[in-house]
């Protein structure tokens, strides 16, 4: 049932932003280190996940069409196996919009970019694959140049999480969370073919009346290989307090 629901969002998303927008984005200098730009491009990593009871292994891919420079869609869909469970099979999927609303504001706020993020609970919760949970989060991204070679891109959003499924989870919390998610991610060029991002996640949750703070972030390092086509990079995911790490290798290919 999750499966046809997901697949049922997304086309209608598609669909929506197809008619709201039928003109095709024209080719452009790609400069990747400002995350507030939006290119269309393809992304594939090999992927290790960490945690205190079991091991994730796979590829994770992501597809990102932008109907035009200012609105991008992003698909994402992992491919794990989990070394407890001995169990191999997709992931929950994950379905991202942007749209910058305003551009250029002056010479140093280059953007306002609202954005809306759903997870889909495709992934089978009892293989070790998923999380059984909807998760839902609308918020918005600026961008600042600092100088030439420092751009930073705070961003802060709702979060909606639904209550696991309890026909799968009977012992768990029958309850959904509510709460605010941060990012502070900043862009560092360290020369003209590498640069840096360092994007500290902080997430404050409400479940059933208990607030409990996730200490998470990322760190993401990139090297462009063929100018305006390809990159590729090295990232690390920690989740401080669930004590989950995430370690991937990927490249990037823009259409």
């Amino acid at each position: 049932m999750n499966k046809s629901i997901a697949i049922s969002v997304l086309l209608l998303m598609f669909s929506m932003g197809s008619n709201a927008q039928e003109t095709a984005p024209t080719k452009t200098e790609i400069d990747p280190t400002k995350p507030t730009n939006l290119y269309t491009q393809v992304n594939a990593s090999l992927e290790y996940q960490s945690g205190k009871t079991q091991n994730l292994f796979g590829v994770r891919t992501n597809v990102q069409y932008a109907l035009n420079p200012d609105n991008l869609f992003l698909v994402e869909l992992p491919f794990l196996y989990n070394d407890k469970t001995e169990k191999f099979g997709i992931g929950d999927m994950r379905v991202r919009y942007f749209t910058a609303v305003k551009r250029n504001i002056s010479k140093s706020f280059i953007a306002i970019v609202p954005f809306a993020d759903v997870s889909f609970p495709i992934g089978s919760y009892k293989n070790g694959l998923g999380t059984s949970s909807w998760s839902l989060a609308g918020g918005a991204v600026l961008g600042f140049i600092i100088s030439k070679k420092l751009s930073i891109f705070p961003g802060a959003s709702y979060v909606h999480i639904t209550k696991p499924a309890t026909n799968i989870l009977p012992e768990t919390s029958k309850f959904s969370s509510d709460g605010v998610g941060f990012q502070f991610n900043a862009s560092y060029v360290i020369n003209k073919k590498t640069f840096l991002f360092v994007n500290p996640t902080p997430t404050f949750l409400s479940t059933n009346g208990q607030w409990k703070t996730f200490w998470s972030g990322e760190v993401n390092l990139n090297r462009i290989i063929i100018p305006n086509k390809f990159k590729v990079n090295a990232y690390w995911g920690p989740n401080f307090t669930t004590d989950v790490h995430i370690l991937r290798l990927g490249a990037t290919m823009y259409l």
